[in-house]
């Protein structure tokens, strides 16, 4: 904190103090005798003559006080007071970073130099990945190999059709136990088969695709079919006549079953008999593993796709082997990760937008062969903004807010300032020596010529008032009390309790902010009142703040740094 030291002129009390101390010194022989025996009348010359002394000063805003040689007298006028922190400290970069590698291998590029300015994610180096990429292929492979044996061992739990089709008939239930080879028939009848004589004569004439009428046997119910294959010779009938077979298709509406029978014409020419219908497709599938039946995925009856899971086995064996290819598929999706990852250090790109101060590694080199943590590849400094911390004094910090404006100065600019703003205000305080100070940052954003590294002075304003009522800040004693002259407009307001010298009243006031020298008061004090305090007390106040101890004045809102004077001021 910043202490003015103010000029004083010899008062009235200094000038007796002279006087005491000029009859301190040695006297000539004679003289001791001699003002032994004439001391009244010499000390009523003394009197006399300081009286005439203060009666001969020259009178201006402030006055030696008639009733004693003691006092000073001024008026209170309107000022602009402002209470200012000051405290030095180093400009330093918004942001700061140092890249290191995290691999090792050569360096293939490095397209940018000192100075030059990047934004975040712009690329900075790669790095010679030729051998890391090997190994993501083969995690790669190892993932796809360990995808594949957790499928077959979670199918393996499963027995499932190959075919589409209606499931004829389940020969299990849930609990029973299944043996390796167990069969489940399943037969796709959503197209029934009509395989039906016709004359050969008329048969050499129809095509494959041609269309049929069907007519279903005992409800006479008619439908469309289609030829779907005709045999290639011809063969005898039970009447001896050529016949060639022709298997029809019918499109099951979901009304026909195998049990049913019909007959069909094509262009006319009947068949010579009927038969039953017959599924187009049907297979036996068989459990491929041994185990409980844990549950039945299909009734029987039920329409069924390929691939469609129609048992569920649960065994430990099968358990044991799920579980082991779901750790193995685990690990190999880990290791992949692992390996795209360390592919992606190989490509170092800017992790700040910010300028180049620093290149320490070039096309070529070889990096990652020391501790990541020593070797530097290059430092990022982010200068959009720079910042200056202040450690500021535990007797300082209250009075410190964010959002208050700082004006800074450099010691390499001369005549130039620039304006700051307080960002942040640490709680984690620094104690040495007894004395603990808190980190405060200051951002300045119109940086001009300022650069990281300069030492600076930053002064913040820590509260000001424009046109205040003020008077000297050693005018006002413990309490918060002034001397005013009984001829004051607020002498009115006098605290009847305070003894006060002759001619003069305590008026009790409210202050609010000071400076170096003077304080706000926001009542009882008016322009037109007269006020007097102590010279001794202003002489000893400029004393202190020229020796470094606060005279007062540098509160930010109460009383004087020097209200801790007893009753009276010290009169």
């Amino acid at each position: 904190m910043l202490w003015k030291k103010k000029p004083q002129s010899k008062t009235g009390q200094e000038f007796l103090i002279d006087l005491e101390t000029a009859s301190a010194q040695p006297t000539p022989a004679g003289v001791r005798p001699f003002i032994k025996k004439h001391w009244k009348p010499i000390t009523a010359a003394v009197c006399a003559a300081a009286v005439a002394a203060a009666m001969l000063i020259p009178k201006g805003g402030a006055k030696q006080a008639s009733a004693s040689a003691q006092y000073v007298e001024t008026s209170p006028e309107k000022r602009n007071i402002v209470n200012s922190y000051s405290a030095d400290g180093t400009i330093t970069a918004a942001d700061t970073y140092t890249v290191k590698p995290m691999v090792k291998g050569t360096v293939l590029t490095a397209d940018f130099e000192v100075g030059d300015t990047v934004s975040k994610g712009n690329v900075l180096y790669t790095i010679d990945s030729s051998d890391m990429a090997s190994s993501v292929e083969k995690a790669q492979l190892s993932l796809e190999q360990a995808q594949s044996s957790y499928d077959d061992a979670v199918d393996a739990q499963y027995i499932r059709s190959s075919v589409r089709g209606t499931v004829a008939s389940l020969k299990v239930k849930a609990g029973d136990v299944v043996t390796a080879g167990q069969e489940v028939a399943v037969r796709d009848d959503s197209t029934l088969l009509l395989t039906l004589d016709f004359p050969a004569a008329d048969a050499a004439s129809y095509s494959v695709g041609q269309s049929v009428d069907v007519t279903i046997d005992g409800t006479f119910e008619s439908t469309t079919g289609t030829i779907q294959s005709i045999s290639g010779a011809d063969s005898l009938s039970s009447g001896n006549l050529a016949v060639r077979s022709v298997v029809i298709a019918v499109p099951n509406p979901g009304t026909l079953n195998t049990a049913m029978s019909g007959t069909a014409s094509i262009n006319g020419v009947s068949a010579m008999g009927s038969a039953h219908f017959t599924c187009q497709y049907e297979q036996t599938i068989t459990a491929s593993a041994s185990g409980t039946v844990a549950a039945l995925c299909v009734k029987e009856g039920s329409s069924v796709g390929v691939d469609t899971a129609l048992i569920q086995l649960s065994s430990s064996s099968l358990t044991k082997q799920v579980k082991s290819a779901s750790n193995s598929l685990r690990s190999a999706k880990l290791s992949l990760d692992d390996s795209q990852r360390s592919m992606e250090d190989y490509t170092i790109t800017s992790p700040i937008s910010g300028t180049i101060i620093e290149k320490d590694v070039k096309v070529g080199d070889t990096v990652g062969s020391s501790s990541s943590t020593t070797e530097t590849m290059c430092v990022i400094y982010d200068l959009s903004y720079l910042e200056m911390t202040l450690n500021v004094d535990e007797l300082d910090i209250l009075d410190i807010a964010v959002g208050q404006k700082a004006e800074i100065t450099a010691d390499a600019i001369d005549d130039q300032t620039f304006e700051g703003v307080v960002t942040s205000i640490s709680s984690a305080g620094t104690t040495t020596g007894g004395t603990t100070t808190y980190p405060v940052t200051i951002r300045i954003d119109d940086t001009g010529s300022l650069m990281p590294g300069m030492n600076a002075t930053a002064v913040i304003d820590i509260a000001s008032a424009e046109d205040a009522l003020s008077i000297p800040s050693y005018a006002v004693v413990r309490g918060n009390y002034v001397l005013v002259t009984k001829d004051s407009p607020s002498a009115v307001n006098a605290d009847t309790s305070m003894n006060a010298p002759d001619g003069y009243v305590y008026v009790k006031v409210t202050t609010g902010i000071s400076d170096d020298d003077y304080i706000a008061v926001t009542s009882g004090l008016e322009e037109g009142d007269t006020i007097a305090y102590d010279s001794a007390s202003a002489s000893k106040s400029s004393s202190d703040e020229q020796m470094g101890f606060p005279g007062g004045g540098m509160s930010g809102g109460g009383g004087p740094g020097g209200g801790n004077r007893a009753p009276g001021g010290g009169f």
